[in-house]
């Protein structure tokens, strides 16, 4: 019953918004609000840029926590509680104390004026979002560490000459390939819909648009919340299958060729 109840608190809402952004021409129902969405160049730049940026962040994030949590349980597991402490800051200190950290730090009269140019104002921003992914990628990839033998692997492929960079891309990567893509999946999501970072550094992404679109229209805000919910399923959906499977295993498996009879 409780279930039933915690269900429809979620999805009448949810339902509403819908019908109301199929409205928004009188006396039918249509996906005028979604055309005239997808027709707006502003909405498909800042998707572009949040896209980009996104990928970006998972890129530098996942450069940053695989070989930092490998070390850590390789060689330093006494680090191991201060690592986590400070993967965690990002949900304690709010992003605004962030972006104006950034803003003070590597503003016009810095010695690093970054804010000075667009390029260095899209690099700040991928930076807030690494800071913000830290307690979702680190957590990923350090579970996914944990289902592994990291040292028996380490040790393996010392006595064959490999190195430690190589250990790192070529031997524990792939092993925790789901793990790093359940990361990347919950990156992706927080940074798209982001909006105090992207607004406060004067970047066009997707979450300031959001907010002046739903101060300048009724329908067309309606229907990018649905497209949102929609894109938000489908990548808790492949999280959970990436979640599921076993270190090394593919989600897809291609047939094999069938054997010919001589």
């Amino acid at each position: 019953m409780i279930t039933l109840a915690a269900v429809l608190y979620f999805l009448i809402p949810l339902y509403a918004a819908f019908q109301f952004s199929l409205q928004m021409k009188r006396g039918t129902l249509s996906f005028a609000a979604y055309a005239s969405v997808f027709q707006d160049g502003v909405f498909v730049n800042a998707v572009t840029f949040s896209i980009l940026a996104s990928a970006a962040a998972i890129l530098f994030g996942a450069l940053l926590v695989v070989p930092t949590a490998y070390w850590v349980r390789l060689r330093l597991p006494k680090l191991r509680p201060v690592v986590e402490f400070i993967s965690l800051l990002p949900l304690i200190i709010p992003s605004v104390v962030l972006v104006f950290g950034q803003i003070r730090m590597f503003g016009s009269s810095s010695f690093l004026p970054l804010t000075t140019s667009d390029w260095g104002t899209n690099i700040l921003l991928v930076i807030g979002y690494v800071v913000l992914s830290l307690p979702y990628m680190f957590r990923a990839v350090d579970n996914g560490m944990a289902a592994i033998d990291i040292t028996t692997l380490t040790e393996a492929a010392e006595s064959l000459g490999a190195s430690r960079a190589r250990i790192v891309f070529t031997i524990i990567f792939p092993n925790i390939r789901a793990a790093v893509v359940s990361g990347a999946f919950l990156t992706f999501s927080i940074c798209l819909g982001e909006f105090a970072i992207a607004s406060l550094l004067n970047r066009a992404a997707f979450g300031p648009y959001l907010v002046q679109l739903g101060q300048d229209r009724a329908y067309e805000p309606a229907a990018l919340a649905i497209m949102s919910f929609g894109l938000t399923w489908l990548l808790m959906a492949l999280m959970q299958a990436f979640a599921h499977m076993k270190p090394g295993q593919r989600l897809f498996r291609l047939p094999l060729p069938k054997k010919s009879r001589i």
